[in-house]
């Protein structure tokens, strides 16, 4: 039995199906969970039907049951990292998983993704438990039409999309790479990309370079289904064994060290370094990207400190123009070349005295793919750059 369980399980990995973030709102509160097992199963009913099946042990199950709603957001080929985020994998739970994107409210209270392909909202009508498994049926109230794209896919293990998306890098007539597409996370892409585009031009000057850029889980989404053929990015929040098994590779180019940014006449300006639990009662900006927001969390926790979180931002400019206004201090690891906001004002840099976890910017590639010339030539560069600076 155990053999024929295995075999069915490594069977079924081989059958494509949409990616979809089931969620649900109501007395039992806000709660999501990622499924692939989802299934119309009538339209001629007097409303129509769908299911899904979602484990027992799951976060998401006991809230449908208790709520008597769910909606099915069927996502976009771009949108690997809320699958991601709602599979429990950069650690987010509860309310947290939500902060991912961004969401309206259906006919039955649950929330429905903004940018999702599909989005059906349903009443819960019937729930039969088969193994491990509730299979809930939906009678759906609503129906979201499609934006523009194509559905996530989800086969042998790892993200895929209907059609196959364009290739990373294109060829010349005789043989050589003429395109290269590369993705870098926005916060520190300014800081390196620009000085090794322009190298690899000067040894490669008929190479078109694509740069896609984009916070931690969008970058690894892009090189995951190949629409980037390299990404630079952090080492952490990577794919694991329980994920995408085995389909990245990265290589740790340099570690960084955190740091705390000061307004330029802020009060520890003579300081030589800060201790976080000395910055406690003072207003935290907080980079507000799932990886950022996370590794500088855990930080603060660890040195046994409640920062208080004034504001939050997406953007690395953002907050170093907020903090130059006097607005609050940041904790960051991307060093610009300046010490002035992008509005003018004088910023200080501020070693922490505590003992931070260090992170590392990491060159990643997709294992099963082999490389361009082109893109062995941008690796190249990259280990050159960053491991000249160590």
């Amino acid at each position: 039995m155990t053999d024929v369980r295995q075999a069915f399980i490594d069977g079924m990995s081989y059958v494509a199906a949409t990616v979809n973030v089931v969620t649900t709102n109501g007395p039992a509160g806000k709660a999501g969970v990622t499924v692939s097992a989802m299934s119309s199963v009538s339209a001629d009913t007097a409303k129509p039907t769908l299911l899904v099946c979602i484990n027992e042990a799951s976060a998401g199950a006991a809230p449908i049951i208790e709520n008597g709603v769910f909606a099915v957001n069927i996502l976009r080929d771009d949108q690997s990292f809320v699958s991601d985020t709602f599979a429990g994998r950069y650690g987010d739970k509860g309310d947290a998983k939500f902060g991912c994107a961004e969401w309206d409210v259906g006919e039955t209270g649950s929330p429905l993704l903004n940018g999702a392909l599909v989005s059906f909202d349903c009443k819960l009508v019937g729930e039969r438990t088969v193994g491990s498994h509730h299979v809930f049926f939906g009678e759906v109230e609503q129906v979201r039409l499609p934006e523009h794209g194509r559905a996530l896919i989800y086969s042998n293990r790892s993200y895929g999309t209907p059609l196959s998306l364009p290739s990373a890098s294109a060829t010349s007539e005789d043989g050589e790479a003429s395109r290269l597409s590369v993705a870098c996370v926005s916060s520190f892409a300014p800081l390196y990309v620009p000085n090794l585009l322009l190298t690899l031009n000067e040894k490669m000057p008929d190479l078109r370079i694509d740069v896609l850029e984009g916070d931690q889980a969008q970058v690894t989404h892009l090189v995951e289904t190949g629409e980037a053929e390299l990404a630079l990015l952090y080492d952490r929040h990577m794919p694991d064994d329980r994920h995408v098994p085995g389909i990245l590779e990265t290589d740790a180019l340099v570690a960084l060290e955190p740091y705390v940014l000061l307004p330029e006449k802020h009060r520890f300006a003579e300081k030589s370094e800060c201790l976080l639990a000395e910055l406690a009662e003072e207003p935290l900006v907080l980079l507000e990207q799932p990886l950022s927001r996370d590794y500088i969390m855990s930080a603060f926790a660890a040195a046994g400190v409640n920062p208080k979180v004034a504001m939050r931002t997406p953007s690395f400019e953002m907050l170093r123009s907020l903090v130059g206004n006097g607005l609050g201090y940041a904790m960051l690891v991307t060093r610009p070349a300046t010490d002035l906001s992008y509005d003018g004002h004088g910023l200080l840099i501020k070693p922490i005295a505590d003992p931070v976890e260090q992170i590392s910017i990491s060159l990643a590639k997709r294992k099963d793919r082999a490389l361009s010339d082109a893109a062995k030539a941008y690796a190249d560069e990259c280990r050159s750059v960053f491991r000249s600076n160590r």
